[in-house]
C-alpha cells in the first residue's frame, strides 16, 4: 500500500478521532450536573489524549494527489474501528482501573452495538460511565457511518461504498448525492432517538435513564443502565416503547431517507421490511401462547415478556427482562435461532440479515420448480429486480464465512478451557451482534469478565467480524490484497 494512500486513511481516522475526543466531553458535563467529580479528570485526560493523537493525524494532511482505490476502502473501515476502539477504552481503564483486554473488550462492544458487557454493579456506576458506555452505542450505530458518508466525498472518495462496506447495504440510491443521503439518515437518526427518549420518559423512566436506553434501543446495542436491564422497570409502557424502538432500528435507514423525501410507503414496499416484520410477528405469537399455556402469567403479561425479549434478540440488542433462557429447552433453542436472523441490510442490526434468508428461499423454490420441470426458464425476482449471479454468489460466500467463522472462533475460545455451551453461543452471540450468551456464565443475568484473557479477544475479534460483515476484514488477510 503507497505512502499517500496511507495518509490519507490515517487523516480520515484522526477525524473520527476528533469526534470521539469532542464527544468524551458529553460525560464530564454528565457528571458535573449530577455533582459527581469522580470520573472527571480521567475523562478530560481521554478526550486530551485521544484529541492530540486526531489533530497529529490530520495536521500531516491529505495528499493532494491521493486518491482511495475501492480495495482501499477495506483497509480504512477497518482501521477506523480499530482504532477508535483503542482510545474510546481510555476512560474505562483511567477510571475503573481494569486491564487493557477489559476495558478494549467493552469500548468494542460499544462501538460495535453488541452489548456485551464485562462489568457489572450498573445500578452504582458513575453516571458519566454509563453515558458513555450509551454514546458508544449511539455512535457505533450509524453516527460514524453518517459521518464517514458525509465527509468522504469531499475528499473525492465515494462515501456509499464506506457505508456498503460496513452494513451491506445494496439499496438503490435515492439520492443522487452521497452527502445528501448522509444529511437525511443523520436526521433520521437523531429524529429518532429524540422520540426514543421522550417516549421512555413518557412511559416511566428518568430522564437519565431514558437518554441511555434511547442511545442503546435505537443502535440495537443492549447497554444498559441497570445488572437486571429492563426488568428494573415493570411499567409495561417501558417494554412496549423498547420493542418500538428496536424495531426501528432494525429497519433500513436508507428507507427513511425516502420517506423524508415524501415516499410515505418506501417502508411498507420493501420486502425485506415486510418478512422482517412476520417472521418477528410469527415468532412472537407461538412462543407468547406456549408461554401461557405452560405458566401461570396472565395471557398479556406472557405476550409483554415474550415480545420484549425476542424482539430484543432478533434485532440483536440484548436487552431482557428476565432470564429467558429459564423458560425452557424450547425457548432456549429458539433464541437461539432468532439470534442468527438479525434485522434488516442497511439498518443497525446484526445477524446474517432478512434479505439472506429470503433470497435463500427465492432460490430453493426456483430450482425446485427446475426439478419438476427441467426445461422452464425460471425468473428470480427480489423487491422488484430479478436477481443476479453476483448477488447470489456473495450470499453464499458470506453464509458460508458466518457459519466457519462462528465454528473457529468457538474452537478457539473452547481451547482456553470454556464451556462448549458457552463458548459455541458465546462466538454466535459475537459475530451476530446480540450480546448476551447461554448458560449461567454469559447468558442474560451473566457477563463476560469471569473469562480467561485469550477468549475475551477472541471474542472481541468476533464482533469486529460480524459488525463488519466478515468478508469486510477477512479480504486483509488475503496476499493478494497487498500486492501492487
Amino acid at each position: 500500500m503507497k505512502l499517500p494512500t496511507l495518509r490519507t486513511i490515517a487523516f480520515i481516522n484522526g477525524i473520527f478521532l476528533i469526534t470521539l475526543a469532542v464527544s468524551m466531553l458529553i460525560p464530564v458535563a454528565t457528571q458535573l450536573l449530577y455533582a459527581n467529580p469522580m470520573g472527571i479528570n480521567a475523562f478530560l485526560w481521554s478526550s486530551l489524549i485521544t484529541f492530540i493523537a486526531g489533530i497529529t493525524m490530520v495536521a500531516q494532511g491529505r495528499p493532494a494527489d491521493s486518491h482511495l482505490r475501492p480495495r482501499d476502502m477495506y483497509m480504512l473501515t477497518v482501521s477506523s474501528w480499530l482504532v477508535v476502539s483503542i482510545f474510546a477504552a481510555l476512560p474505562f481503564i483511567l477510571i475503573r482501573h481494569i486491564s487493557f483486554t477489559d476495558a478494549y473488550f467493552e469500548s468494542m462492544s460499544g462501538i460495535t452495538a453488541t452489548g456485551a458487557t464485562i462489568f457489572s454493579g450498573l445500578d452504582d456506576m458513575a453516571p458519566g460511565l454509563l453515558i458513555w458506555r450509551s454514546l458508544l452505542h449511539w455512535l457505533g450505530g450509524i453516527g460514524f457511518i453518517g459521518m464517514a458518508v458525509a465527509i468522504l466525498p469531499m475528499l473525492r472518495i465515494g462515501g456509499m461504498r464506506l457505508f456498503q462496506t460496513e452494513s451491506s447495504d445494496r439499496s438503490e440510491k435515492v439520492m443522487p448525492r452521497s452527502h445528501m443521503v448522509a444529511k437525511y439518515m443523520v436526521l433520521a437518526y437523531v429524529g429518532l432517538s429524540a422520540l426514543a427518549v421522550l417516549a421512555f420518559w413518557l412511559a416511566g423512566m428518568g430522564l437519565f435513564d431514558a437518554i441511555n436506553h434511547a442511545m442503546s434501543a435505537i443502535a440495537t446495542g443492549g447497554f444498559s443502565t441497570s445488572d437486571s436491564s429492563l426488568g428494573k422497570w415493570q411499567q409495561p409502557a417501558v417494554h412496549w416503547v423498547a420493542v418500538l424502538v428496536m424495531v426501528l432500528g432494525s429497519l433500513p435507514f436508507v428507507l427513511y431517507v425516502s420517506m423524508l423525501r415524501g415516499n410515505y410507503r418506501a417502508l411498507w414496499r420493501d420486502e425485506q421490511v415486510r418478512g422482517f416484520l412476520l417472521i418477528l410477528l410469527c415468532s412472537c405469537l407461538a412462543l407468547s401462547l406456549w408461554k401461557w399455556l405452560t405458566t401461570d402469567l396472565h395471557w398479556l403479561d406472557a405476550l409483554r415478556h415474550v415480545t420484549v425479549n425476542i424482539t430484543s434478540v432478533m434485532t440483536t440488542t440484548g436487552f431482557a427482562v428476565g432470564d429467558y433462557h429459564l423458560w425452557g429447552p424450547f425457548a432456549s433453542m429458539l433464541f437461539f435461532y432468532l439470534g442468527f436472523v438479525g434485522g434488516c441490510s442497511g439498518s443497525t442490526a446484526g445477524g446474517l440479515k432478512v434479505f439472506r434468508f429470503q433470497v435463500a428461499f427465492i432460490l430453493l423454490k426456483a430450482n425446485l420448480k427446475q426439478l419438476v420441470h427441467p426445461r422452464a426458464v425460471i425468473r428470480q425476482n427480489y423487491n422488484r429486480h430479478r436477481l443476479d449471479e453476483d448477488i447470489v454468489r456473495s450470499i453464499l460466500a458470506f453464509a458460508f464465512f458466518y457459519t466457519i467463522t462462528i465454528a473457529g472462533l468457538a474452537l478457539g475460545v473452547a481451547i482456553c478451557g470454556v464451556d462448549w455451551i458457552t463458548a459455541l453461543s458465546g462466538a454466535a452471540a459475537m459475530v451476530s451482534g446480540v450480546g448476551p450468551g447461554m448458560g449461567e456464565v454469559i447468558g442474560p443475568a451473566g457477563n463476560y469478565a469471569s473469562l480467561p484473557d485469550l477468549a475475551k479477544w477472541v471474542l472481541t475479534f468476533g464482533m469486529l467480524l460480524g459488525r463488519l460483515e466478515i468478508l469486510t476484514v477477512l479480504v486483509l488477510l488475503f496476499p493478494a490484497f497487498w500486492r501492487h
